[in-house]
């Protein structure tokens, strides 16, 4: 492998980067009567999910809110005035 192919890899894979952030969020986690386990974010009211296992469970409610957020900022892009836009933060 010569310097060059190095070089330009390297560059490559610079300019490539992705940036990951991580929010920690607090859900709440039951038993559920016929088994498995229920999962609830409070902060996004009607956001549930469920699981055979905690792990299942934890992982679904990932999925559940990405899918609420996603469907509460449709909703409000729908119902913008022409001076407001959505722009994204990290936290």
């Amino acid at each position: 492998m010569n310097a060059y192919f190095l070089i330009i890899f390297w560059k490559a894979i610079s300019i490539f980067s992705v940036h990951v952030y991580f929010m920690k969020l607090k859900v709440i986690l039951e038993e559920a009567e016929e088994g498995g386990y229920i999962v609830s974010f409070p902060a996004l009211p009607g956001c549930h999910s469920q699981g055979d296992s905690i792990e299942d469970a934890l992982e679904n409610i990932k999925e559940a809110i990405a899918g609420c957020i996603e469907s509460l900022a449709e909703e409000r892009t729908r119902t913008l005035g022409s001076q407001e836009k959505i722009v994204e933060v990290v936290v």
